[in-house]
């Protein structure tokens, strides 16, 4: 039993960290699009269309944290020294964006908080690839502890894995318009569609080449014999995924092309774990080297699996009881 609970608390953070990008993702790019809008009316449809959902999204990101720290003490030892920069622009950009969503809606000027929300949506989707990025390439662990400087995260791979992210995000939030909002909103959102998917799939071949080119443990694990004869379906996969999401826009389907990008984003996350499992700080600490004790992982498993269900069905309920579109004019206020 103490040999799985660490790939079983590696599974519940992992799944945390799905349901945050699958989730926050579209919001985040909600904000990342606020610029290319007309109109304060076409953004507060934009706005609302998130409303009911923002702010409970940002709970998955609550339960990947303190489940590395309870779980993987050692690894949130390293981890967070590690970024500590990127995870503090993260976390006063996640606030600064809450602020500005709540405060647009009862200030009689919104231009000043547009700002706000648009940056902080922007700084906490760079920020999150950038600490992708630099998780990547690796941390260095000396004797069990960070051995590395405080921007040793900053690298162009970082900053390219940053950059990447906010497409991807916008590319969930565009898609996200098509199926929640009618009118410019969504018309522009259909088109935005099809840039964003062509740049993310970009950016997930210029990631899928440059990783085993520059770290041989993760060309290893994906070209090597047998590895190779069950992995070549994950890029094909990916690709079909691409052209039906493509094919979907053009066929103006409205929730068709949102499953897509969330498939997309799902095939993405698939293939890094496949790059790094059981490795919790690549490419030196696995999740085995880094667990808990056995009582405090047991004791806090009973936990969580005993309030999760209760998490998943409120989610379940508000995204059921506000399904529909959000049209010009309307208020979840």
């Amino acid at each position: 039993m103490e040999w799985y609970l660490p790939v079983i608390w590696a599974g519940v953070i992992g799944t945390a960290i799905a349901m945050y990008v699958i989730l926050d993702g579209f919001d985040l790019g909600i904000g990342i699009l606020f610029p290319f809008t007309r109109s304060e009316s076409e953004r507060d449809q934009m706005m609302r269309s998130i409303a009911p959902f923002w702010d409970g999204n940002e709970t998955w990101l609550v339960l990947g944290g303190a489940g590395l720290l309870v779980a993987f003490p050692r690894a949130y030892a390293v981890i967070m020294p590690a970024f500590y920069l990127p995870v503090i622009v993260m976390l006063l950009a996640l606030v600064f964006r809450g602020i500005a969503f709540e405060f647009r809606i009862v200030s009689r000027s919104k231009s000043k908080w547009n700002v706000a929300f648009v940056i902080g949506s922007t700084l906490a989707a760079l920020a999150q690839g950038v600490i992708l990025g630099g998780m990547i390439e690796g941390i260095p662990v000396r004797d069990g502890a960070y051995a590395g400087g405080s921007f040793h995260w900053a690298t162009p791979f970082a900053i390219v894995c940053g950059v990447a992210l906010i497409a991807g995000y916008a590319l969930l939030g565009a898609t996200w318009l098509v199926m929640k909002t009618e009118g410019p909103v969504a018309e522009r959102a259909r088109r935005q569609s099809k840039i964003l998917l062509l740049a993310m799939l970009g950016f997930m071949a210029a990631v899928s080449l440059w990783t085993p080119l520059a770290e041989p443990r993760i060309a290893a694990r994906w070209f090597s014999a047998p590895n190779i004869y069950f992995l070549w379906p994950v890029p094909v996969v990916t690709a079909l995924t691409a052209f039906a999401c493509w094919r979907w826009i053009e066929q103006r389907r409205d929730v068709p092309p949102f499953l897509a990008a969330i498939a997309l984003f799902m095939l993405g996350y698939f293939g890094l774990v496949i790059s790094n499992f059981p490795y919790l700080v690549p490419p030196s600490l696995t999740v085995w080297d880094t667990a808990a004790a056995p009582a405090s992982q047991i004791f806090m498993l009973f936990g969580t699996l005993l309030l999760l269900p209760f998490v998943l069905g409120y989610v379940a309920f508000i995204y059921w009881l506000f399904r529909g579109k959000v049209r010009e004019g309307e208020s979840y206020h």
